[in-house]
């Protein structure tokens, strides 16, 4: 029986009795339920093989492809993250999330969750590296002042895939190339509302990070860099954070619309850490029938 233990942090749940490899409708609804509660959720102890992983992540709206917009196709996408090396290459992308961000706030549909498996987990001394931060977008917005929220009330703005890119090459020593032409153009900034809706919990979020937001577009420049200094500071104070601990088949699966988050990179080259991942956009969540279930439960519920 599928049971939800929060963790009593202002982020996070564990999720017991349950396959992630194949969830009934209910079960999905529950999960659906919790997400937007807790937005973050951890699946314990999980076997999942890749199809099984790209199976569950589809539930929840379409993968995008490569993040890097390279010049595979844009198709659902299993990636890996690590700092595993074979044959003098890494198997996959070894600084992924390596600073405060938001995945796919840079794509014209938005993201909704990121599901990541961990399969090879850093530890020191038998205690567990690589952790994953987390920030709570709905407590920030609620306790924004009164004034910006509703200054900034029909406020949009712009998202830049290259500015996140950059700032890892320039202050985070990635050796990843700068991005090309065609890169650019696969992945041009983007306009968001900077207060969103959530879809699930129907209350407002702060919808931008420091990652790949560059504009408040109703403001003037100077205005915006000011603004968003500020809003980039408030929403990573202490008391809307919240970090997950790794274990080996723990399945994690957030909420992209109400938290940003990083990875904190604090293990070494011989330090193996090794990830699924897909990246799952907001191509259903924001569809009625898709939340029908969920509407149901709360139904229930009351």
């Amino acid at each position: 029986m599928l049971t939800i233990e929060p963790t009593g942090a202002v982020l996070g749940a564990t999720v017991h009795g349950i396959d992630a490899a194949r969830p009934d409708e209910r079960e999905f609804a529950q999960i659906l339920l919790a997400l937007g509660r807790h937005g973050v959720l951890r699946f314990p102890d999980q076997r999942l093989d890749i199809g099984d992983l790209r199976a569950f992540s589809a539930r929840f709206g379409d993968i995008q492809g490569p993040s890097a917009a390279s010049d595979a196709e844009d198709e659902a996408h299993v990636g890996t993250l690590s700092n595993l090396k074979q044959g003098g290459k890494y198997v996959g992308l070894p600084d992924a999330g390596q600073d405060w961000h938001t995945d796919m706030s840079y794509r014209d549909v938005m993201g909704f969750v990121n599901v990541l498996y961990g399969i090879r987990i850093p530890r020191r001394n038998g205690a567990p590296l690589g952790g994953t931060e987390f920030s709570n977008m709905h407590a920030a917005y609620d306790a924004l002042p009164a004034d910006i929220r509703t200054r900034l009330a029909d406020a949009t703005t712009t998202h830049d895939f290259e500015k996140f890119w950059e700032h890892m090459r320039r202050d985070k020593a990635s050796t990843r190339p700068p991005m090309t032409e065609e890169q650019r153009r696969r992945r041009p900034p983007v306009v968001h509302p900077l207060f969103l809706t959530h879809p699930i919990t129907g209350r407002k979020v702060l919808y931008c990070n420091p990652g790949y937001t560059v504009r408040i577009n109703e403001l003037s420049t100077r205005e915006s860099d000011d603004m968003l200094d500020y809003l980039f500071g408030f929403q990573l104070e202490e008391r809307f954070r919240y970090t997950h601990t790794w274990n080996e088949n723990d399945l994690l699966v957030w909420d992209h619309l109400g938290t940003i988050h990083r990875a904190i990179a604090d293990y070494g080259p011989d330090e193996i850490r090794l990830m699924r991942r897909c990246q799952v956009m907001a191509t259903k969540v924001f569809d009625p029938d898709f939340l029908r279930p969920v509407r149901e439960l709360t139904t229930e519920a009351a």
